[in-house]
């Protein structure tokens, strides 16, 4: 009668499982089943053991029966349940039961510095023709746990992704692959040191380049908290799992404009988890993921064995795939030919390939992951050159990349050379030198750079019968060239410090006009289109938009989103919501990326992503340095779903490689810069500043509340705080922003810009 007992206790379970997964308990009569549970379970003693078990045995024929139909008809959003449910496997079960030892790293349990995240040292033995191969692998993931909490259901607190940061460097000394398993539903959005955006962000910018290979699984990945351990050479997911840029919830808010504190419609959750595209084959269609690894129908659980078996030769498979691409042409053969015949046989691969890599195998491997992110989310955007235009660009670029070499790599080092000999040399030897070398000395400095224009003002008019006076500008003055359209209304405004610090009544024309839109008295900014700044910041005439056709697109069909597009089209005369140009300070000649709120709060998808990633090739090619100017973004662009999510890793691939050959990469925030953008390729740059009065941050107010239920103060995202915390590196003036660009461009960086 026990093992009766036991089964019963397991239908009961499945039964909840199902009404978890439907979200009501009257699908299919499961009422009508749990009652039956709770009179059997009441009345045991009044049957035979023959009738119970008969009894047992409809009941599970039955449970069996609504199984199978609600696998068949499986919604977007009940796979969003199955991976929340308490009975879902965990990071913790796939450490005993895919792996043969494991060790924990940074305590365990409770006592860990952030049980959300776990880090181990783990052993797997692979039989290659009956001989056992033993190998050290690093796994890092997040634990949801199976109702304890202090895992915080898999959402991490910085310090949880510093400590995965450091033990991917770890893995990185001791040359082992990296098991990346993603179990979360989003980062947890605090800005205290190292903060939720800086550490992800530094996270991804160490992944870019990382030089062991790396596997991951998703089960549960949301936005940026899947990206601070999700970038890997070979991107798993699980059947019923689910990869998304926002929780269903989340969007639905968003879309339902619903206020903080009110309940979002169960029907418009519904329909946002169908729009997002989240599923596992979605992605693997988008080409966000690599591979679908099948699960048991209704998902994997704690106990699902077969699945952690076939879980395990997975695993395996992906790190040998990883591995065989950096190897030699002869060895990727060998194993090909072996992979077919024990296909054609239906038996295990006997080849043993070696996890350690060599240092040229390292280099391929950098080089493999840095094409696979570019190449990843093409489709997410249009205008892209036609085959033809772009051999021609090709060669142009191979064109450029020549003569920058020439002049800044060789020409010019050589003359810092002979320079150098020069200064070396005193007395006659000196003055004989350069009668010798002068021909030398004169062709070389043909390509040097020009010398700096000097910027005069016209002459003030002066009292007749005088001379006037000859006045020399200060050229790192602001340029004074474009008045904001917000000076053209003859009113007064207060500013919001009045009461504080006694402003006075503004008058809007001097504000917006002489003022550039900052209180005399207590130096608050107020917001300024981002046209005053392409016309105040840079030389007159210099700006030089490129790649102006790439066009923000609709991907995933996202309903009603192409007429939003099309409005925002309408009013910017853009195509993006990124500005990629030339420009000038001081005749320093840098390449510029700004996002502006005019285009859909300046939130970034394909488009954008694409465009950045242009700019760092052109600033890279060219040896100039790189500013990204936020005027506003609001992160990434939800209805671009995990295409949007993927520019976090993609951009700061492409942003890492132009550091990594020498290049200055300088951000300035400004207004309301926010999520995805901050948290990858905007902050793990060395260089961040912010204009006064903006805010810089993870995440908005109403979602902390919502998430942790802390109430935070209203300067918690102040660019003052941001500065304490260690975000940036220091406050602007907007009236100084010329002349503080200038001066970190002539002071930080590295002797590879041209100009230096």
């Amino acid at each position: 009668m026990n093992v009766l007992l036991k089964q019963l206790h397991k239908i009961e379970e499945r039964i909840n499982y199902l009404v978890q997964l439907k979200d009501y308990s009257n699908w299919g009569n499961l009422d009508g089943f749990k009652e039956t549970c709770q009179k059997l379970k009441q009345t045991v003693y009044d049957h035979t053991e023959e009738h119970f078990a008969s009894e047992i045995n409809t009941l599970h024929e039955s449970i069996c029966f609504l199984e199978e139909r609600a696998e068949d008809q499986l919604t977007p959003m009940e796979r969003v349940r199955i991976v929340r449910s308490i009975q879902r496997f965990s990071l913790k079960d796939i450490l005993e039961n895919v792996y043969e030892d494991y060790t924990e790293l940074g305590g365990e349990g409770d006592a860990n510095i952030d049980p959300a995240m776990v880090c181990a040292k783990a052993t797997l033995v692979r039989r290659i023709k009956d001989k056992p191969f033993t190998a050290s692998v690093m796994v890092i993931g997040q634990e949801t746990g199976h109702g304890e909490e202090f895992r915080n259901g898999g959402s991490c607190r910085p310090e949880g992704n510093e400590k995965a940061l450091r033990y991917m460097k770890v893995a990185e000394t001791e040359g082992i692959p990296i098991h990346f398993y993603i179990f979360t539903p989003g980062s947890f959005p605090v800005e205290e040191y190292p903060g939720a955006a800086q550490q992800i962000a530094r996270n991804i910018y160490t992944m870019a380049k990382l030089r062991v290979p790396m596997i991951s699984l998703i089960s549960e990945g949301g936005s940026g908290g899947a990206e601070a351990i999700g970038l890997s050479d070979h991107r798993m997911m699980c059947s019923h799992g689910y990869y998304s840029v926002i929780s269903p919830e989340g969007a639905a808010a968003i879309e339902g404009k619903v206020k903080e504190g009110g309940k979002v419609p169960k029907e418009l959750i519904e329909v946002c988890a169908e729009r997002l595209k989240l599923t596992a084959q979605d992605n693997l269609e988008l080409g966000t993921i690599d591979h679908i690894i099948q699960e048991p129908p209704l998902g994997a659980r704690r106990d699902d064995f077969a699945f952690f078996a076939l879980l395990r030769t997975e695993i395996m498979q992906a790190t040998d795939k990883v591995i065989l691409g950096t190897k030699s042409f002869r060895a990727f053969r060998s194993y090909e030919i072996q992979r077919k015949k024990a296909e054609s046989e239906t038996k295990k691969i006997q080849v043993d390939v070696s996890w350690d890599l060599n240092p040229d195998e390292i280099k391929r491997l950098l080089v493999q992951r840095s094409r696979k992110y570019r190449n990843m989310a093409m489709l997410g955007f249009t205008g892209q050159p036609s085959p033809t235009e772009k051999f021609f660009r090709k060669m142009q670029e191979r064109a450029e990349k020549f003569y920058y070499i020439m002049r800044y790599d060789i020409l010019k080092n050589h003359q810092k050379q002979v320079q150098k000999v020069f200064k070396d040399v005193s007395g006659e030897g000196t003055v004989i030198l350069k009668r010798v070398t002068s021909p030398i000395t004169t062709a070389l400095d043909f390509f040097s750079q020009q010398k700096e224009k000097k910027f005069i003002r016209p002459q003030l008019s002066a009292p007749e019968g005088q001379a006037a006076p000859v006045t020399i500008a200060d050229p790192l003055e602001l340029t004074d060239t474009y008045t904001s359209p917000l000076a053209n209304v003859d009113r007064t405004i207060s500013c919001p410090n009045s009461e504080k610090y006694g402003c006075k009544d503004l008058w809007v024309p001097d504000l917006f006009g002489e003022f550039a839109g900052v209180c005399e008295t207590c130096g608050h900014h107020f917001p300024l289109e981002y046209k005053w700044y392409l016309k105040n910041i840079f030389d007159p005439d210099s700006i030089r938009l490129f790649n102006s056709d790439i066009t923000a697109g609709n991907p995933l069909g996202y309903t009603g989103y192409d007429e939003r597009l099309l409005l925002s089209k309408k009013k910017t005369g853009r195509n993006a919501g990124n500005l990629t140009f030339h420009a000038q300070v001081m005749d320093i000649r840098v390449v510029v990326s700004m996002l502006y709120s005019d285009f859909r709060n300046g939130t970034v998808g394909a488009a954008e992503g694409e465009k950045f990633i242009q700019a760092c090739a052109v600033a890279k090619r060219k040896k100039r340095p790189l500013i990204s100017y936020v005027h506003t973004t609001g992160g990434i662009r939800i209805q671009e779903g995990t295409l949007g999510v993927t520019q976090m890793p993609r951009c700061t691939m492409a942003v890492r490689e132009y550091i990594d050959a020498g290049g200055l990469y300088i951000v300035v925030y400004d207004n309301n810069s926010y999520a995805g953008p901050v948290a990858s390729f905007l902050g793990c740059s060395p260089y961040q500043f912010a204009i006064r009065s903006s805010r810089i941050g993870f995440a908005g107010h109403r979602v902390i509340r919502e998430t942790t239920g802390i109430d935070i103060p209203p300067d918690y995202h102040s660019a003052r705080n941001a500065l304490k915390r260690g975000h940036i590196q220091g406050i602007w003036d907007r009236r100084d922003f010329r002349r503080n660009l200038y001066k970190s461009l002539k002071t930080m960086g590295s002797p590879h810009l041209y100009y230096r």
